[in-house]
């Protein structure tokens, strides 16, 4: 399918599009649109410029593949909720308010408000103003949730790993800057950090215990979302879960893992990075509130 919407495209002299767009499986495919907006802009500038009878064709293979392929069958049910894990360990579970707004501050930005829960906590969270800095929102394909959520629950990530947020029982909302700290423009890419594979095995069995943990049921390691936090693809991600699933930490169908028995029966190694985590967050924040006095 790819390689014919490649001839569709490649056809229609202008503008050029490079076989790279599209040289790949559908799920990388995908996940190269959702996260490489300037591929993006281009594709549709294309998709607009060919004649009125083969867009429709083109335009019909891209519906057909948004029901067909894009996701996994079961990422309607209940279970399909995801808990996003930090590099150091600790589980997340985010509630958005969509959409981003004008920041009634008048200032050239966009809000988004989100509450970061800390699972496996009693009731710690962070509520965060995210807000989007007008370099960034020129890149955005849009500001709806299909093309900006990801990229966002990865900056919300990083803020955690840099020990920006401080997760309590009650407080204000803390602003978190989505800007260009986050987004490279000389490869038009976001860029959350480079993880070895031996992170990212380590990411990936984390987020499947503590999904099961918290919210039980299949767990979705082939969201683009964390390909994207560690600076991966799709296909690589499912490469070493499908390693892992071998050793008999859990079982992998298709894009959804779940549990086993001998990964949740680690829960001790799992807890103790969490207090590890949570320790050298707690320590930085005394630290400051220390020196604010």
């Amino acid at each position: 399918m790819t390689e014919y919407l490649l001839c569709l495209l490649e056809s229609n002299p202008a503008p050029t599009i490079g076989p790279q767009a599209f040289a790949l499986s559908f799920v990388e495919f995908k996940a190269h649109l959702m996260y490489n907006s300037y591929t993006a802009r281009l594709i549709r500038q294309a998709v607009a410029s060919l004649p009125r009878r083969r867009r429709r064709v083109v335009e019909f293979m891209f519906i057909q593949m948004e029901r067909d392929q894009s996701m996994p069958e079961n990422a309607n049910r209940p279970e399909a909720r995801s808990t996003y894990v930090t590099l150091t360990g600790l589980p997340l579970l985010i509630e958005f308010k969509w959409p981003f707004h004008n920041s009634t501050a008048g200032a050239d930005f966009w809000v988004l408000h989100a509450d970061v829960k800390l699972g496996n906590s009693e009731g710690l969270h962070a509520p965060v103003a995210v807000n989007l800095s007008a370099t960034v929102r020129e890149v955005l394909p849009s500001m709806q949730s299909k093309d900006v959520e990801g990229p966002v629950v990865n900056a919300l990530r990083k803020e955690v790993d840099r020990r920006q947020l401080e997760f309590v029982k009650s407080g204000k909302l803390v602003p978190v800057q989505f800007s260009s700290r986050y987004y490279d423009f000389k490869r038009n890419k976001w860029f959350f950090g480079k993880a070895s594979d031996e992170t990212i095995a380590t990411l990936i069995t984390r987020k499947v215990f503590w999904h099961s943990r918290l919210s039980s049921g299949n767990v979705w390691v082939g969201d683009p979302a964390e390909a994207l936090y560690v600076e991966s693809t799709v296909p690589h991600i499912l490469e070493i879960a499908r390693g892992l699933a071998e050793t008999g930490l859990m079982t992998l169908e298709g894009e959804w893992a779940s549990a086993n028995a001998s990964l949740m029966a680690q829960a001790e190694r799992f807890e103790a990075d969490f207090n590890a985590a949570i320790g050298e967050l707690d320590k930085k924040h005394a630290f400051e509130d220390g020196r604010k006095k």
